[in-house]
């Protein structure tokens, strides 16, 4: 009776995490084929899903063309430490500039900041997409500034890091962005072709209902 209780309360309270989480993808580590994505380092992998990074407030870039598993990685390691008790935040970087600008408006501005800053894992997906505005430089180093050395960011991103002072667009800004963000990253680089693509030609569309 005691067991089966305590394990409906970590099921409870891992139901909570994940809808917090609010994860893109139904992504857990032991379906992510090693073999299948390329330029994953295996090592390096197994060590991020065992999660001692996070405590030690490490960050991690994710690079690569679309179609990757890029996001999906990601997801994959936020489900794990949200399964192993560590609160977990997923944002798309241009819907959270978007979140920030209305909070700005309307009030919320402070407390979401305080919202990103707590959380143990906060994933940024989708880097790089667009130049950044002055108000998205100055909200990115908000954010960086609060997390750096207290907790952990998982950024995605099309753009090789080098290239990623440049997307920022102020020099001084991008220095201090990148230096809370960069230096204590590890980082994964992924090739190859996309899989949504390869998925799409091995499950054709079926045009044979079509009218």
């Amino acid at each position: 009776m005691i067991d089966r209780e305590a394990t409906e309360r970590d099921n409870k309270r891992l139901v909570t995490r994940l809808k917090f989480a609010s994860l893109r993808q139904s992504a857990v580590i032991e379906d992510i084929d090693l073999r299948a994505v390329r330029g994953l380092d295996r090592a390096l992998f197994q060590k991020l899903a065992a999660g001692d990074w996070i405590d030690r407030h490490h960050n991690l870039l994710i690079c690569g063309p679309t179609g990757v598993g890029k996001s999906w990685i990601a997801c994959a390691l936020g489900h794990k430490a949200c399964r192993d008790g560590r609160s977990v935040l997923y944002h798309r970087m241009p819907r959270l500039f978007e979140a920030l600008a209305l909070a700005r408006g309307d009030g919320r501005h402070a407390r979401l900041l305080k919202t990103l800053a707590r959380v143990q894992l906060l994933i940024l997906d989708d880097w790089g997409l667009a130049p950044l505005a002055p108000e998205q430089r100055r909200d990115l180093l908000e954010i960086m500034d609060d997390r750096h050395g207290r907790a952990t960011t998982i950024e995605t991103s099309q753009l090789p890091v080098d290239a990623w002072h440049a997307t920022i667009g102020d020099p001084t800004l991008a220095d201090a962005i990148l230096d809370r963000l960069v230096h204590n990253a590890h980082r994964l680089t992924l090739k190859g072709d996309s899989i949504r693509k390869a998925a799409a030609k091995t499950a054709p569309l079926d045009l044979g209902s079509a009218a």
